[in-house]
């Protein structure tokens, strides 16, 4: 194992580690050890250590009861700690899991360090794990240079909450295609600032940003490595929701969007689908449908994804027997992951589409049809860490009037492109 590579990936895994509130919490422990387990027990790491990781821990518990030959020990870690952990484990070749569930976005990251195990082989004998199976934009990121390094088990978005009442008082027809555009989300807010409403919450950043940014037309990257972030895109993205912020169409500097939502104080929430668990909380009627568009057109919306997916680090303990073991799970989770759309998850695999308890909840609207499956983009781009963590450090800057889109544009091309060139080096 490269020692450099290895310490290339901790570096990334420090980078834009808050990728899911819903995954990530500092309140919360690990369930069982971390060391791998018995001759015949699954180590599974996993980092669902908030409200997810009892649906998880369930789901574990369903399949266990199904007697199998190799039961599965759930390992739940703080995301920070558990990104951590993995290059340490795999270097040193002690305890390292059986199976693990990572963030989409590391995938190439842990693939080009030479720490992952291609599923390939094992994919012959379970025919039903297949691409026809599952969210494309899920399934189609775990194939690498002709190998498939990962299974997905979710896709999980980003849309837009809204009070039905307020919507309905302010702009009634802005849901008839279920888009909203920023020209009917500036309708909304401008009408509903004079009653002291807030029109739309000012959330986190990354999501927000990236999707209007490929909609902009705008890419991370060319070539799979250098960053290409000084651009238009990049500017009319960020301006967009600063020019908003001006208007007071948004919330303000210091206000917290959640509260105001939850509160009936606001019409539009950001979030994340995970979110759902929070927010059906609200004490009146509310709904979920797609990101801000630049227009109404379904084909050519884009809503910011990510996904959670198994892998099998290189672990030389790891016999054949366990790894069809393993193959069993993820082939019994495919037929079994109503649990985890409870959590707030859209699971990738299709079999859900045909249970109404599933295709009843507000989240399901993401993966209902092949149209709308199509507008799930996940921004997998080898170093999307760096550019989140910028994204953190600075897009709020710009929306509040602090920071200039030039600079704003100019920074992030080259915070991300000296830290590639950093990793890329070994240094």
């Amino acid at each position: 194992m490269n020692t450099k590579k290895l310490a290339g990936a901790v570096l990334l895994a420090g980078a834009g580690f808050a990728l899911l509130a819903g995954c990530g919490s500092s309140s919360s422990s690990s369930s069982g050890s971390s060391s791998t387990g018995s001759k015949n027990e699954i180590t599974f790491w996993n980092p669902f250590v908030g409200e997810d990781g009892d649906n998880m821990k369930k789901m574990i518990d369903d399949y266990n009861k199904t007697d199998p030959d190799f039961k599965v020990k759930n390992v739940s870690l703080k995301e920070t700690d558990m990104y951590t952990k993995i290059p340490t484990v795999v270097n040193s070749g002690k305890n390292i899991p059986d199976l693990n569930i990572v963030h989409a976005e590391r995938i190439k990251q842990y693939k080009d360090n030479d720490m992952l195990i291609s599923f390939d082989e094992s994919l012959a004998d379970f025919p039903e794990i297949k691409a026809d199976n599952y969210v494309p934009e899920a399934w189609n990121l775990g194939e690498l240079d002709g190998n498939r390094y990962s299974i997905p088990l979710d896709i999980h978005s980003w849309g837009v909450y809204y009070n039905k009442e307020l919507l309905d008082k302010y702009l009634p027809t802005a849901l008839d295609d279920n888009i909203l555009t920023f020209d009917e989300i500036s309708e909304i807010g401008k009408k509903s600032e004079k009653d002291g409403i807030r029109g739309l919450g000012i959330t986190w950043a990354k999501p927000n940003f990236l999707s209007l940014f490929a909609q902009e037309g705008g890419e991370l990257t060319e070539d799979g490595t250098t960053p290409t972030l000084d651009t238009d895109a990049t500017k009319k993205a960020i301006q967009l929701y600063a020019d908003m912020y001006k208007e007071k169409v948004t919330t303000r500097d210091g206000e917290d969007p959640g509260q105001l939502f939850l509160s009936g104080k606001m019409v539009l929430y950001p979030e994340g689908i995970w979110m759902r668990n929070q927010v059906k909380q609200a004490p009146f009627e509310w709904g979920l449908t797609n990101s801000p568009q630049l227009t109404g057109d379904l084909s050519q919306t884009v809503n910011w994804a990510s996904s959670h997916q198994f892998v099998m680090f290189k672990n030389k303990a790891r016999s054949d027997e366990k790894t069809k073991g393993i193959m069993e799970f993820l082939e019994w989770v495919r037929t079994n992951s109503l649990e985890w759309a409870k959590a707030g998850q859209n699971p990738a695999t299709l079999d859900l589409l045909d249970n109404s308890e599933y295709t009843d909840m507000e989240q399901s609207i993401f993966v209902t049809t092949p149209e709308q499956q199509a507008t799930l983009k996940i921004f997998d781009y080898k170093y999307n860490g760096y550019v989140a963590e910028y994204l953190d450090a600075h897009a709020l800057d710009v929306i509040f009037g602090k920071m200039t889109t030039d600079d704003f544009a100019a920074g992030m091309q080259k915070e991300v492109a000296d830290k590639v060139a950093k990793d890329r080096s070994g240094k």
